[in-house]
């Protein structure tokens, strides 16, 4: 998202200039990409070990979940979260310098990975906060509270991703100006891909011309609910056994070979391939793992519908990608993107807890297809409030206001 919002707002004349500083343990100090200047961070190994840490137990917290050590209110008093705010520490100094040097109007922190940043910058410029990650204030424990709202309070302006984040933002005590801009993406790369590239793409995940094919897009963690998917096609596999899931995603930075490492994504896809065996539908389960952009277009293009099963989900861009594709969907209500289901016109809002309901929603768009059809065109106009032009619009407005 950052990417195409900073050359959307250069465009546009809302940024003279654009300098991004984050994190890349193996990337150069400073670097150029399409007039946009990047600045590295990077920690010894063993404090970024920390901050993945604790970095995951809140995400994982956030998202209704138990930490990895079981104890997630207590996170804040362990060693890793020390290295946790040394990683905020030490972006916050490389900001100031650059400030120091270059002048900046306004700063703008993304995500909660460097939600101290803006309260350790002291200074009386413009700071904005974009939070994308779900906010429940009812998931936070009581003892992060006081934390949360110190940092928080740290800006000027927090965006959050849809509606309903707004009420939870202030009963936590947040007093300044709450916004909440939906995140968007640049259609432009997800263009309809050649017959040759679909048809490379289908050999190589060996989907077959018969195959119905539900598309499930996300990265190999339990949060994303790839489990209920499976436990659903079980449900239909002899009715319909020509269908195929197909499990697009691998791990996250933090479970990368490129980032720290962590074993959650392939401890997560080994159980998945368990479940799929154990239920006998592993050959109607394909795990297609990182794929590139045109084959994501190609999946898209293929599957009769996607599915996004998360135990809680901020957002859910892949239902716009979908919609782009003009794909039915079937959606968690936990998402953000529930804001923009219309129930039964431009998708279906099925709780996957409800495995029946959930296996019926998919069986009940595979056997319309003119409903299905339906369902996409009416998804299609909807992903147009996701759009990078109308993110562009609604953060530059916001961004103008403050400078």
């Amino acid at each position: 998202m950052v990417l195409p919002l900073l050359k959307g707002m250069m465009a546009k004349g809302v940024l003279e200039q654009a300098h991004w500083v984050s994190l890349s343990p193996s990337g150069p100090q400073h670097a150029l990409l399409d007039g946009i200047h990047l600045h590295h961070v990077s920690l010894p190994t063993d404090k970024l070990e920390g901050y993945v840490r604790t970095k995951e137990a809140f995400w994982s917290t956030l998202h209704g979940e138990a930490s990895a050590s079981g104890r997630p209110s207590q996170i804040l008093w362990q060693d890793a979260f020390s290295d946790y705010t040394f990683y905020n520490r030490t972006t916050a100094e490389q900001i100031t310098q650059l400030d120091q040097a270059l002048d900046f109007d306004l700063f703008y922190i993304h995500d909660f990975q460097q939600l101290a940043v803006g309260y350790m910058l002291q200074t009386l410029k413009p700071k904005v906060f974009r939070w994308h990650i779900p906010f429940d204030d009812a998931t936070i424990p009581q003892a992060w509270r006081e934390y949360f709202s110190t940092y928080l309070n740290g800006y000027d302006a927090v965006i959050v991703s849809s509606k309903k984040y707004l009420e939870p933002l202030e009963r936590l005590g947040y007093k300044g100006k709450a916004h909440y801009v939906y995140p968007y993406i640049d259609p432009k790369p997800y263009k309809r891909p050649s017959r040759k590239v679909l048809e490379e793409f289908c050999r190589k995940i060996r989907v077959a011309s018969q195959d119905e094919v539900i598309l499930l897009v996300a990265r190999m963690d339990p949060m994303k609910g790839q489990d209920k998917a499976i436990i659903a096609v079980g449900k239909i596999v002899e009715e319909l056994p020509d269908i195929k899931l197909v499990l697009v995603g691998n791990g996250s930075f933090s479970s990368s070979k490129e980032g720290i490492g962590l074993s959650k994504a392939v401890d997560w896809l080994g159980k998945l391939k368990s479940l799929a065996k154990r239920l006998g539908v592993e050959n109607n389960v394909v795990f297609a793992g990182h794929v590139s952009q045109s084959e994501l277009n190609a999946a898209y293009a293929r599957c009769n519908l996607t599915v996004l099963p998360s135990s809680k989900e901020g957002f859910g861009l892949v239902v716009i990608e979908g919609w782009l594709f003009h794909k039915p969907t079937i959606v968690t209500p936990k998402a953000g993107v529930a804001e923009l289901i219309r129930d039964g016109e431009n998708g279906f809002l099925i709780d996957p807890e409800d495995s029946d309901r959930f296996a019926d929603g998919i069986r009940k768009l595979l056997k319309s297809p003119k409903r299905a059809q339906k369902l996409g065109e009416n998804g299609y106009k909807a992903s147009e409030k996701c759009l990078i032009s109308e993110g562009v619009k609604s953060e530059s407005k916001l961004i103008q206001a403050m400078v």
